[in-house]
Formats: C-alpha cells, structure tokens, sequence
C-alpha cells in the first residue's frame, strides 16, 4: 500500500513538473510584453502633454528691456518639465527678430522647483564664458530665464541659478546671484 502511494506521488509530480515546464515554454515572451507596456506608456504620456502658449523673454534689438516671444510648447503636468522646456527654448533663442540673451552653447543641466516655489536652475560655464558683458546683457540673462519661468507657471515663484552646480557670486561681474530673483515687470516692454 505504501509502495502505491509513493508511486502515485512520484507520478503526480513528474505530470506536474510536464505540465509546468509545457506551459513556460508556450507563455508569451517577455520582452515583447514589455515592449508593449513601454509602447503604451509612451502613447500615454504623448497623450497627456499638453499645449500652451507661454511668453519667451529675449533683449529687444537696442538692448534696451525685454521684449515676450509667443511660443506654443508641449508639456506635461509636471512643472518641473515645463521648466525645463522654458529654459531650453530660450537657450536655443528667439524666432522673431528679438536677440537672445543666453549664449547658444550653454546647455541646462539641471533644473528643479522647490516645496517653497523656489526654481533652480542649473546651466553649464557656457552661460558665463561665452557672455558678451555689461550690466544690461547681464540683467537681461538673468531676468529673461525668472521672467520666463515664473510669468508662465504659477507654481515658481523666484529662481536661483546656479552655474554648473555651483552657486555663482554673479554671471560677469555686475549682478549679485547669490539670492533667488522675483519677475521683474519693470524690465519688460
């Protein structure tokens, strides 16, 4: 009696060790799930970015103030990407006939906003090496970026720059940066 019970546990394990081993090979690959899963997650977030016209601040040709460029930009929700999508739009500069007032290499390395609405942002050595100078183009560097940021997303309230990751005295010599900026209307024509 002994002796069929163990044979029939031996044969219930060896059928289930088939069945298991026949259902492994016949499940779908794995890879190509996830493939499909990364496809869906795309079409996804490519349906949730949204529109806006947003206002882009460029020097006006005399240098005299800043001037807004309309711009349709797609973003996310996320602020933090409507940031960056702000901030890599004014560094590949104007469309119009205004004058750009970060230098065309500069490249954005970081950028994050804070509990308090404080937006960090963090450029390459491009942004002070390659400056043209003065105390206007460098007002006007500065400002076009806070103006940017927090005319156009609510939760920004004042930016901090920072120049590849390091807080920077000032950008040329002239403006202190040592503190978060506020929009300055006051520049903007």
């Amino acid at each position: 009696m002994m002796k069929n019970q163990n044979i029939c546990n031996i044969s219930f394990f060896i059928i289930a060790g088939v069945v298991i081993c026949v259902a492994f090979l016949n499940r779908p690959e794995v890879s190509s799930g996830m493939d499909q899963v990364e496809q869906n997650t795309r079409i996804t977030e490519t349906e949730h970015s949204k529109k806006s016209v947003v206002h882009l601040y460029f020097s006006d040709k005399d240098n005299s103030f800043l001037k807004a460029e309309t711009r349709d930009l797609f973003h996310s929700d996320n602020p933090a990407e409507f940031g960056k999508k702000i901030i890599e739009a004014l560094i590949e500069g104007p469309k119009t006939g205004l004058m750009r007032t970060i230098p065309a290499n500069t490249t954005l390395k970081a950028f994050y906003i804070t509990r308090d609405g404080t937006a960090y942002v963090d450029v390459s050595d491009t942004i002070r090496d390659a400056h043209p100078g003065g105390v206007k183009s460098e007002l006007f560097t500065i400002y076009s970026m806070v103006n940017s940021l927090t005319l156009n997303i609510p939760e920004i309230d004042a930016v901090k720059i920072l120049i590849s990751g390091k807080e920077a005295m000032t950008l040329d010599g002239h403006i202190d940066m040592r503190f978060p900026f506020k929009a300055n209307m006051l520049l903007i024509r």
